[in-house]
């Protein structure tokens, strides 16, 4: 028996290694970035986050000629000529239809995860997405808008599903370490994704009459350029071990995930993590395989459970909260104010591509932050300083008119937001729920948070129009309460996660409100 082997066998039946784990965590060898990490991390970012994000940023731009075609399809299929409000309500149909799939893919999401395993809901993902995709490119071959509208039903699936299970994979691939980094993958990808289709949407390239369902249709390339080395992509050790049981698969993708210089502490303390998430060594056989089914958790005993209550309110928050704060809303109203300061419609479009891009900047540093930085450090940063620039701009934006220079504070203010909200609110909440939660109840848990996020998301959509024209500036005072009131739940609440074991944070929020998460760690 070689030396690896030899250490996989006293940790796999030693009873007392899991109790080891603390001491684990203040003597970690250091991590490193490895080639499945990196090619884990860039496939299915490629592959299934940048997809996401284009969907929900290509639909603006092209809007009035495939709102013209929609109504001429209907006319020729159906026989009947819609009138302008009930073609604006058919569209919104289009838009809004990508976020309630969004929401019933992230239900779907906790039964892929569990089921299929975390590497096959990514392929799921990709499925759908170029299922969607097909739909787009031939609507208008075929001359069916209900084609577009299944196009839309799909990718909002695979959106659901990739931010309930992708950012989970990811950060169950990586070392303690590098949770927080390869973590925010999915989040970048997202953004990302946004300005893509953003770009690949005007009308200098396919934002126009004759060119717009390649718009829609473009990002298949990528998935099915980045879908190449998914056969050779590890599965989750943590779901092996934990979930199936398989720990001898779960030790060699632990190797493979080390590299080849991987050294036998490093595998060492990986099966010790594992460990600590699965049952006790000293229980019967009978028991274990009762505990072993207990760590397949059902959505209903997730949100039954009050251990777990805590916990659930912080990620839905986080996730809800991300949407709730106004991002999409400042990036719809940014464009009247690049118009306000003297630049024309198209130059404001640009003004507003150019801020999407900052947004992008930003993002690519997201995750060395997480690297170096702790999670409640910069989500409270994050959080407070952008209800203090939602508040900036409500007032800059009421008094617009009476101060000449507000029109530049008011970018200034736009600019700062976005800043603030990239380095924690925009990241954090998509990888939250993977360091709160253990294997077993993480999937649901996931999977509510994106409910959370797609769900608010789609309120922010059917009703900012609506608000802003009833408030006008003071719209933008429901985003900053919320703001406000996510800082206060996260300064009392929210345990630092960074380099900390899961088993050592669950216990901090297991009693509900009366949880004392803030307790001192070194």
């Amino acid at each position: 028996m070689d030396t690896n082997d030899q250490s996989e066998s006293i940790i796999l039946y030693a009873p007392e290694a899991s109790a080891k784990i603390v001491s684990a965590q203040r003597q970690r060898t250091e991590a490193k970035w490895t080639f499945w990490l990196l090619t884990a991390g860039i496939s299915t970012t490629f592959g299934a986050a940048i997809p996401t994000g284009y969907n929900i940023g290509v639909i603006n731009a092209p809007a009035n000629y495939i709102k013209e075609w929609c109504n001429e399809t209907i006319f020729e299929t159906y026989g009947t000529v819609l009138t302008e409000g009930e073609l604006d309500t058919f569209w919104a149909v289009v838009v809004s239809i990508f976020l309630i799939g969004g929401v019933i893919g992230s239900l779907g999401g906790a039964w892929l995860a569990d089921k299929l395993g975390r590497k096959q809901s990514y392929l799921a993902c990709g499925f759908l997405l170029v299922i969607g995709g097909v739909c787009f490119q031939f609507c208008r071959a075929v001359g069916s808008v209900e084609l577009l509208l299944l196009g839309r039903v799909l990718v909002g699936l695979a959106a659901g599903l990739t931010t309930s299970t992708v950012p989970m994979y990811l950060t169950e691939l990586a070392p303690i370490e590098l949770r927080g980094a390869l973590g925010v993958f999915c989040s970048m990808g997202v953004t990302g994704g946004v300005v893509v289709g953003q770009i690949l949407s005007l009308e200098e390239i396919f934002g126009t009459e004759e060119l717009w369902q390649f718009a829609l249709s473009f990002y298949v390339l990528l998935v099915i350029t980045f879908f190449v080395p998914y056969h050779w992509l590890p599965e989750s050790p943590k779901y092996l071990y934990v979930i199936k049981q398989r720990r001898d698969e779960a030790i060699n993708e632990i190797k493979r995930l080390g590299g080849k210089n991987v050294k036998d502490e490093y595998i060492r303390q990986q099966i010790e993590s594992m460990r600590s998430e699965d049952v006790p060594n000293s229980v019967s056989d009978d028991e274990e395989t009762q505990q072993t089914k207990s760590k397949q958790r059902s959505l209903w005993s997730v949100l039954t459970d009050p251990t777990l209550a805590l916990p659930l309110i912080l990620v839905c928050a986080l996730q809800g909260g991300q949407q709730l704060s106004g991002i999409n809303a400042v990036f719809f109203y940014s464009v009247s104010i690049f118009e306000s300061v003297g630049l024309s419609s198209t130059g404001a479009k640009f003004a507003n591509l150019g801020a999407g891009c900052l947004n992008l900047f930003v993002a690519f540093f997201t995750p060395m932050l997480m690297e170096k930085f702790n999670r409640r450090f910069l989500a409270l940063l994050s959080c407070s300083m952008c209800g203090v620039f939602l508040f900036a701009l409500t007032f800059i934006v009421y008094f617009i008119d009476h101060v000449s220079w507000f029109s530049y504070a008011s970018i200034i203010a736009i600019l700062l937001y976005i800043l603030f909200y990239q380095i924690g609110l925009g990241p954090i909440p998509y990888f939250i729920g993977s360091e709160l939660f253990e294997v077993g109840p993480r999937p649901a848990a996931m999977a509510m948070g994106s409910i959370a996020s797609w769900g608010c998301n789609f309120l922010v959509a059917m009703l900012f129009t609506t608000l802003q024209s009833a408030w006008g500036a003071f719209v933008f005072l429901p985003f900053t309460v919320t703001c406000v009131l996510l800082t206060l739940l996260l300064k009392y609440y929210l345990p630092e996660t960074r380099g900390r074991h899961i088993s050592s944070i669950v216990p901090l929020v297991s009693n509900g409100f009366r949880s004392k998460p803030l307790v001192p760690w070194s």
